[in-house]
């Protein structure tokens, strides 16, 4: 079984895109454990704003009072913070589902920190006589205690959550590495036949006879250059003016290119160079084969590899092309044409001339054979003929001839 390039690299492609997407997880879960951490932190600081408020100097109130004034509104602050942090733990949100949970222990923890605030003023500002002092002093333990612990509760929790994403994030991970780990090694596999087949395509000696291609592509190409090989070196099957294919090479060229077009459109093109007949031989036989072997190189300028052109007649030549669409195939004989059209040569004599082509389009069905095919060109190219010159004309055009 050989392998298609085209789709390996359209999965390589999305293969990429998988790796972009777990780059993006990996920095999210970053991010994730990141404000796990703020989280710990932002509790941790609380107790310790909390057990400051327990150790003001009460020598001197007014000062007490402007620090426990900051650090109780520092307390809310802090609360308003693990509220923000939460609408970016989008594993606890969408995971774990624990906001209810989450925000009631925040709601909780905001009423004990009034009350303590509210404990630790009364001791610090009201708490005059002995009696209301012992008093106070214990209303502040008890709502030191009572705070303390909800946030040891909540330091827990927090810890039971990370447990619980830890073990999440353990099985994502582990399945990520191994398809990352399966397709890296299946992609350098594949990426190294395909090198290997670049490198006997490529190899100037064909000493690799027992080479087996990898990929369909390469076959395609190996099967080409091989085709292209055997005419070459078979002198009978090239235009000895010209160098290209004579009717003989294009029949075997176009049955070795055939399997080759997959869905195109294939169209057969014959064109004649206009006022240059064999029985009106108006040139010297040097201008005229330098004006043969400049024709055909201009039309081998616009052919791809899976198509063919030969010099089928003394001023005749056959054009296989073949295209994804029908309005392809005819736009691109008639750049061919232009081009000769284009074309200056400098006659002794004469001056320079132009040389111009005239010729007959089809598409070719695919129940139509080449030689038929050939034949209804040249039935259209007969008629093009008697409708002027530097022109193509298409079946259509003929089939307007008897109105």
């Amino acid at each position: 079984m050989k392998y298609s390039i085209k789709r390996i690299f359209e999965h390589l492609k999305v293969y990429l895109l998988f790796i972009f997407f777990v780059a993006l997880f990996a920095v999210l879960l970053t991010f994730e454990q990141q404000l796990s951490f703020d989280k710990l932190n932002n509790l941790n600081n609380q107790k310790k704003i909390i057990q400051s408020l327990t150790k003001l100097d009460k020598n001197d109130k007014e000062l007490a009072l402007i620090q426990f004034n900051g650090k109780s509104t520092q307390l809310h602050q802090e609360i308003e913070k693990l509220k923000t942090l939460y609408k970016y733990n989008l594993i606890d949100k969408f995971i774990l589902t624990n906001a209810k949970e989450y925000f009631n222990d925040l709601n909780k923890l905001a009423i004990l920190t009034d009350k303590f605030n509210y404990a630790a003023h009364t001791y610090y500002t009201k708490s005059q006589h002995p009696k209301l002092k012992q008093k106070a002093k214990i209303e502040l333990t008890t709502s030191l205690n009572k705070i303390t612990q909800h946030i040891d509760s909540m330091l827990l929790k927090s810890i039971t959550y990370n447990q619980q994403k830890f073990k999440i994030v353990k099985i994502l991970v582990f399945i990520i590495f191994v398809l990352i780990l399966f397709a890296t090694f299946w992609y350098r596999k594949m990426l190294t036949a395909i090198h290997k087949d670049i490198q006997y395509l490529f190899q100037v000696e064909k000493n690799k006879t027992d080479y087996e291609i990898f990929s369909l592509e390469a076959d395609a190409i190996a099967l080409r250059m091989n085709r292209k090989t055997i005419i070459h070196n078979n002198p009978t099957m090239l235009d000895p003016v010209t160098e290209i294919n004579n009717y003989k090479g294009l029949v075997n060229s176009y049955a070795s290119k055939k399997g080759l077009k997959d869905s195109n459109f294939t169209a057969v093109s014959i064109l004649e160079i206009d006022n240059f007949s064999k029985s009106n031989r108006a040139f010297t036989q040097e201008v005229t084969q330098s004006i043969l072997k400049k024709t055909a190189y201009t039309i081998s300028l616009h052919e791809q590899p899976i198509d063919v052109i030969a010099r089928t007649d003394y001023n005749q030549f056959t054009v296989i092309l073949s295209r994804s669409s029908k309005e392809q195939l005819f736009k691109d004989i008639e750049i061919i044409r232009q081009s000769i059209a284009e074309l200056k040569f400098n006659v002794p004599r004469n001056g320079p001339i132009n040389i111009t082509v005239t010729g007959g389009f089809i598409i070719k069905p695919n129940n139509t054979s080449l030689e038929e095919a050939m034949k209804q060109a040249k039935e259209i190219l007969t008629y093009a003929k008697t409708t002027g010159k530097n022109k193509i004309l298409q079946l259509r055009d003929l089939a307007q001839k008897d109105i």
